[in-house]
């Protein structure tokens, strides 16, 4: 049966664009959070796409874009959000014991024909498929931050995956504009991050070593390489938060440290990156 409902779990930065796109190719989508707070700010935040759409999307202005904005509906009620849900798309923090509970509460509401796609960047679909009471139907389905630009959205089952269900994945991506890049066998970093993650860890690195500071990093690196943004440029669109929680989770004293360095100096400031207005850098 074709995708036509979808449903995103989350309403921060990554969800709101999933939700954003997937309205944006015509589908009825509901963008789910636990709080009428993080409601009002998944609201704002698909205003503003909508505008930014209008501006850097061809054929968005002329009521695309505003057409788009209201086909999604919030909701903070999960058995409301999915209940006619064809896929669900999750897109909350990278912690496991978050995702274990989520799709707890998710499998218990969720109509039996349900797909359910985690959006997670790190952690395997194996390491959350028993949580989801349904395995055959539950894979990967991971986006690049600013979807609208960098299009992709990669696909990755894990051993138990349907094989039709990954090919209807593979199909709806390719439906909401994305280009799909199917990953035929489990790669923590799927093949984007197996690429950017190394860099990204370098510069923080570099960074709580006192080695160089952001300006410095991305300077280097964008000299050096002729990129359109460093790795610290990159980490503000990503938002401060997902690295924290990875750096928390790390065994390597290390990265303990970045995580440190990561609250005393940013995430207790507020400053979360381009979400809040200032991260590594500063933004109007």
């Amino acid at each position: 049966m074709p995708i036509a409902s979808v449903t995103v779990l989350g309403a921060g930065v990554l969800g709101s664009q999933i939700a954003f796109q997937t309205a944006y190719c015509g589908f009825p989508v509901v963008a789910y959070d636990i709080s009428e707070a993080a409601l009002v700010a998944g609201r704002e935040r698909c205003d503003g796409l909508a505008l930014r759409y209008e501006k850097e999307v061809s054929g968005a202005a002329g009521g695309a874009a505003q057409a788009s904005r209201a086909r999604i509906r919030f909701s903070a009620d999960l058995a409301d959000a999915v209940a006619e849900a064809d896929l669900v798309i999750e897109a909350a923090p990278e912690q496991l014991a978050l995702k274990r509970e989520l799709y707890g509460q998710l499998g218990r509401v969720a109509p039996e024909r349900t797909i359910f796609a985690t959006n997670s960047s790190t952690l395997l679909p194996s390491a959350m498929a028993a949580f989801t009471g349904r395995p055959a139907r539950f894979l990967a389905l991971h986006f690049a931050n600013q979807i609208w630009r960098h299009n992709v959205a990669e696909v990755m089952g894990h051993p138990d995956t349907d094989p039709a269900v990954f090919t209807e994945l593979v199909a709806f991506a390719e439906d909401i504009g994305m280009v799909p890049i199917p990953v035929h066998k489990e790669q923590p970093g799927y093949v984007l991050n197996s690429l950017l993650v190394p860099l990204l860890n370098a510069a923080l690195l570099l960074l709580v070593e006192g080695v160089a500071d952001p300006e410095m990093v991305d300077r280097t690196w964008t000299i050096g390489t002729g990129a359109p943004a460093g790795p610290f440029a990159i980490l503000d669109t990503i938002g401060l938060r997902t690295p924290y929680h990875i750096a928390a989770a790390s065994n390597d004293p290390r990265f303990l440290k970045v995580a440190a360095h990561l609250k005393e100096h940013y995430l207790d400031q507020g400053k979360f990156g381009r979400e809040s207005g200032e991260g590594f850098y500063r933004y109007t």
